[in-house]
This record gives C-alpha cells, structure tokens and sequence, in this order.
C-alpha cells in the first residue's frame, strides 16, 4: 500500500483522482456500442437512457452485455489506478468521480445512466467480497420480481448497511451511502411507477424512441 499523503499537499492529488475518475466515468459505452453495431442513437430508442437495460431493449443482448461490461470496468478501473498510485483514499475520490461522470458524462450534456454498472464496477474495485454478495441481490431479486429498478434499489439500500456492519468497512460504506443516494434520486421516476404498478418488466423491447414517444426505463446502467 502506497504512504499516506500529508493532507498539507494532498488536495492536487484528489482533485487529479477526481477528475480522472469522471472523465474515465463519461465515456458513453452504450452510445458508442450501439453505433458501432448499426442499432442507431440508444438516446432515440426507448426510454432514451443510455445504460444497459435501455440498450437490451434493442434486442441485441450482445451489444446490452458489452455495455454492462464497459459501464462496470471504467468503475473498476478507477479505483485500481488511483489505488495504485496512493491507496484507499484515492481510490474512493476515483470512484466517487467515475460514478458522477456515468450520471452526469460533460459530452452528453450531464445526461447520463442510472448508475448500476459503474456502482458495482466501484465495488468490485473497492471491495470484492460486498460486490459478489451484492451482485447476488440483485440477480436474486431480479430473478424472482422482473424489475430491474426494484433490484438496483434494494442491492443499493443494502450494499453501504452491510459494508458498515458486517464487514466493518466504514470508509467504503461512507463512499456507497453517498452514491446510493444519487442512484436513488435518479430512480426517482421508476419509483413512482413501482408504486403505481406501472414499471415494465426486464427482457421489454422497444420501437425507436420517435414511436413511442420515450417510454418508461425500468433502471438500467
């Protein structure tokens, strides 16, 4: 492990950890996939949201697949670079920008995903014992209800509760109560439709968005 920097000299080193994580973060894997395969701009076809589950309404789980890849690895490998460079708390600082550049990516006007992927790339970067238990949530969940949304919510009000209290890691847990927040606060809308019971289900394919005038996502990456 790296030594610790002196905090008189360490605000450059977080702010370059920062922005690096962002701009690792805003890289639009699902636009850049779904172009690349002759699929159109995933920003015009179902929901409008760039993230996995929107690109899997295409049909084309392969290129979905690739996206979930990509979204989840630029998290990853945030906090592994940063962490390499000067430990731990570079690392949070990496993947806290790495999720704010999936959320709010400068190229596509601060539109961005939902989150998912790049919350358990961070995890799985930070601390692989929580990102197989909450892969395993969120599998779980979505295996027996369809809803993406409702699996990403519950693996999120989960994961921060068990990194504190079962695995004792109060950084981290600190790091993903704050990004379960912002994932929340961007599930905003597939929460009013799960109370309504009007979320769609996983495995939904969509027309291109101009026919269907922007349907509902239901929580992707």
């Amino acid at each position: 492990m790296p030594d610790p920097i002196s905090w008189e000299f360490a605000w450059p080193y977080f702010v370059a950890a920062l922005v690096f994580g962002y701009l690792l973060g805003s890289i639009p894997f699902g636009l850049i996939f779904t172009r690349m395969a002759g699929l159109g701009d995933i920003r015009k076809i179902g929901s409008g949201n760039i993230g996995t589950t929107n690109v899997l309404r295409t049909g084309n789980k392969a290129v979905a697949a690739a996206t979930l890849l990509g979204d989840g690895l630029k998290g990853t490998v945030a906090v592994l670079v940063a962490g390499s460079f000067y430990g731990q708390d570079m690392a949070v600082v990496a993947g806290l920008g790495a999720f704010l550049g999936h959320l709010f990516p400068v190229w596509l006007k601060f539109k961005g995903g939902k989150g998912v992927a790049t919350y358990l790339g961070i995890l799985l970067g930070l601390y692989w014992p929580m990102f197989l238990l909450a892969a395993a949530i969120w599998v779980g969940m979505a295996f027996v209800f369809r809803y993406s949304s409702l699996s990403a919510l519950s693996m999120t009000l989960l994961t921060p509760v068990l990194l504190f209290l079962v695995f004792q890691q109060a950084q981290i847990a600190e790091l993903f109560l704050l990004l379960s927040v912002l994932l929340w606060l961007k599930h905003h809308e597939n929460i009013g439709r799960l109370l309504k019971g009007q979320e769609s289900k996983i495995g939904t394919t969509s027309k291109p968005a101009a026919e269907t005038a922007l349907e509902p996502d239901n929580g992707g990456s």
